[in-house]
């Protein structure tokens, strides 16, 4: 089995990178694909940059050249559920896309035309493994929930709570919905983890610095034990 591991910055790799054994590099697209060992599993890690079109080219790519089995996206997001808080975790149990916008043909908000469906359900077995290894976490919460990406980043409150209201949406981000598209089309499970930053909502926010370790820390020890697990 091969895991691809993406994270969107090079923060959210970078522990990663550090306990990756054996490893070997490709780049392409300019990205750097990193195929090696990480606690015991054969994965390959990138960190793909920031938007929904860097990730979903850095997906292919690892479906195409690399074959990957599953496919986990890690990094962080920004609260939407005035219950999340900066530091906790989100699971998405499906991801969709904020900013599609073709109601004028018809389609209900967030559907791209002429897809089946409207989000791109993660695979339950991986949202289970993820419940289980985040279920030793004390510093944090963990929550499973939708999850809404957009090629913007989302400051103001009005935003955020149409965000919530309309698509009953716990985080927003800028990568997942389309790494959950490139997966869905391309048959491959996969699972989206989130790091929360802040809560324009609630008006809970952290430190960027702070958060940043914060977030490295509890995206490492989740991956890790969803490795060990499997």
């Amino acid at each position: 089995m091969i895991i691809g591991i993406i994270g969107a910055m090079d923060e959210e790799i970078a522990l990663l990178l550090k306990d990756l054994e054996d490893a070997s590099s490709f780049s392409r697209a300019s990205m750097e694909f990193r195929r090696g060992k990480l606690y015991g599993k054969e994965v390959v890690l990138v960190r793909s940059g920031i938007g929904k079109v860097n990730a979903a080219i850095c997906t292919q790519i690892l479906v195409d050249l690399y074959d990957v089995d599953i496919i986990i996206n890690v990094g962080v997001a920004g609260g939407v559920g005035e219950k999340v808080e900066p530091g906790d975790v989100v699971i998405a149990s499906s991801l969709l896309q904020h900013d599609v916008d073709a109601t004028a043909f018809g389609y209900e908000i967030g559907k791209i035309p002429r897809m089946e469906v409207l989000d791109f359900k993660c695979d339950e077995g991986l949202i289970k493994l993820s419940l289980e290894a985040s279920s030793t976490a004390s510093s944090h919460k963990c929550y499973v929930g939708k999850i809404a990406t957009g090629d913007q980043f989302i400051a103001s409150t009005q935003k955020i709570s149409w965000i919530h209201s309309t698509f009953d949406a716990i985080a927003c981000e800028m990568e997942g919905g389309s790494i959950a598209q490139a997966c869905y089309l391309n048959h491959k499970p996969f699972v989206v983890i989130r790091s929360i930053s802040d809560n324009a909502q609630s008006g809970a926010h952290m430190d960027y610095d702070r958060f940043v370790n914060i977030a490295v820390n509890n995206s490492v020890g989740i991956l890790k034990n969803i490795l060990t697990l499997m």
